[in-house]
């Protein structure tokens, strides 16, 4: 049983063919599918020759040659650039993709990182454990960077800041914690931006003279002119000025066209309250005559009576005083 398995084994490989792109059978082919994936092998368009069972032998010119590691087996794969972890050499006879140093994550060549693995700090194209002097390592970018200032969070170098410390205002690559005149703070963005400064444009002629919306039928009214706003002021900028202005003004008192019947009919109304005033106030004057023409009589006749009780008092004062002679005549 087993020499019959190894026998079959031997035919099948026997039967394999490299010397072009030609399909093989169709269970074949179905095989080579499970194994390899639809991009890679003899359906790929970037082979010059293939093996459905290797993949791409070699590549149309200018395309790069990388090897596909699938389970145990290598498939050759043409590709217009290297993916990462790799880079590309040229020669005459083939292009190839190399792999990088251990230590590199993507590379330009094999003395060149672009890119550092985890736990490497790339500096000058080199991946290192730990960063030169004056320099320190930068866990997000894998690289060395120069120390920043004290008041600098991260940095490009000594000089120049990309984010501040809490509390501090950046602005070219320094940090402020009172940013520079003619510069405003920036809470959302913790920066010093530019102010910015209310603009107005001219003003407008002056209007027609009015009052309560209306030109006729007053003499003192009001002029109007305005002016728009062409630019908003930052928080910190200059404010606006006024964008209206008024004054006073005379005109000659003339009647609305079409104005209402009850205009009419209220100063009617006036002009008969004004009636019955001035009839009050006779009405008020004749009473007065009235009351002093009494009074008058009033006061006239208080002195008869006085006059009459008078006489009557001295004519009694008379008749009782009698002289001594009259009194022995009798």
């Amino acid at each position: 049983m087993q020499l019959q398995l190894i026998a079959f084994v031997l035919i099948i490989w026997n039967s394999m063919d490299y010397t072009g792109c030609q399909p093989h059978s169709s269970s074949r082919h179905r095989q080579h599918k499970v194994m390899s994936g639809a991009s890679s092998g003899c359906q790929q368009g970037g082979c010059l020759t293939c093996s459905d069972y290797n993949g791409c032998l070699s590549c149309k010119p200018r395309l790069f040659m990388h090897l596909e590691r699938i389970g145990m087996k290598q498939i050759g794969v043409c590709m217009t650039s290297c993916p990462p972890g790799f880079y590309g050499t040229r020669s005459p006879e083939r292009n190839t993709c190399t792999k990088c140093r251990s230590e590199c994550d993507s590379c330009f060549n094999k003395n060149f990182c672009t890119r550092c693995r985890a736990g490497f700090y790339l500096h000058l194209g080199k991946c290192l454990d730990t960063c030169p002097v004056g320099m320190v390592h930068s866990d997000a970018q894998r690289e060395c960077v120069t120390r920043c200032s004290a008041e600098c969070e991260s940095c490009v170098n000594s000089d120049t800041c990309t984010q501040c410390r809490q509390g501090l205002y950046q602005l070219n690559g320094r940090c402020y914690s009172i940013c520079p005149d003619d510069y405003e703070p920036n809470d959302k963005l913790m920066e010093c931006t530019l102010q910015v400064h209310c603009e107005v444009g001219e003003w407008s002629e002056w209007s027609a003279c009015s009052r309560s919306g209306r030109t006729c039928g007053f003499k003192r009214g009001q002029e109007t002119r305005t002016r728009q706003v062409l630019q908003y002021p930052s928080p910190f900028g200059n404010p606006c000025p006024g964008i209206s202005e008024f004054k006073e003004c005379l005109v000659k008192k003339r009647k609305c066209l079409g104005e209402p019947q009850k205009k009419t009919n209220r100063k009617d109304r006036r002009n008969r309250n004004n009636r019955k005033d001035k009839e009050s106030q006779e009405g008020r004057r004749e009473r007065k005559r009235e009351r002093d023409r009494d009074r008058g009589v009033g006061e006239r006749e208080d002195s008869d009576n006085r006059n009459k009780t008078e006489h009557r008092h001295r004519r009694g004062h008379d008749s009782q005083t009698v002289s001594p002679e009259d009194g022995l005549t009798q």
